[in-house]
């Protein structure tokens, strides 16, 4: 009988630094030059994604990293508003991103992990993923931890030289105790 491979070891799950920057950086572009992950065809320039980071950091919005080793950023997660209307206070979409050299081994799980969890600390009702719906590793790692498909947009995009279905991959929280409008 063939052996169990053991789990991966878990790594500390942190709030990103400007230091990661470059890192984070790569991974998104390796993500929209060779993936259907990103519904991009232009990889993002430094100025780009020192924008991006410095809006999420001024917003509180969190960006969560795991390094393999010092120096060596193993993957990334975040999310922003889910639409920018008031009502939709409560949801956000978030991404999760896991540089080639650690896909498949927990980095992507624990990422998304500690991302729903500091969702429920900050009183998020809902997440959403919007997936590629030819993305396998990462519709089975949402469907793992609960989130359920609420849709699928037929061609939605196109990208190497094919129409991309979207699906869309949600979790609801109980949280927050006492929403409120307004």
């Amino acid at each position: 009988m063939p052996r169990k491979k053991p789990p991966p070891p878990r790594r500390p799950v942190f709030a990103c630094t400007d230091a990661h920057l470059p890192a984070i950086q790569a991974i998104y572009n390796d993500a929209i030059v060779n993936s259907t992950a990103l519904y991009e065809y232009a990889p993002r320039s430094e100025e780009f994604m020192r924008q991006w980071y410095d809006s999420r950091r001024s917003e509180g919005i969190p960006v969560l990293g795991i390094e393999w080793e010092p120096g060596v950023l193993a993957g990334f997660a975040t999310w922003g508003p889910f639409r920018p209307r008031a009502a939709y206070k409560y949801s956000v979409e978030h991404s999760v991103y896991v540089d080639e050299r650690f896909r498949g081994e927990g980095v992507g799980r624990q990422l998304l992990q500690a991302l729903i969890a500091e969702a429920k600390q900050r009183d998020i009702h809902m997440l959403i993923a919007g997936i590629d719906a030819s993305n396998v590793a990462s519709v089975a790692l949402h469907s793992s931890l609960g989130f359920r498909c609420c849709g699928t947009v037929r061609e939605a995009g196109f990208k190497f030289g094919r129409w991309l279905d979207l699906e869309f991959w949600q979790l609801i929280l109980p949280t927050p105790a006492h929403p409120v409008d307004g």
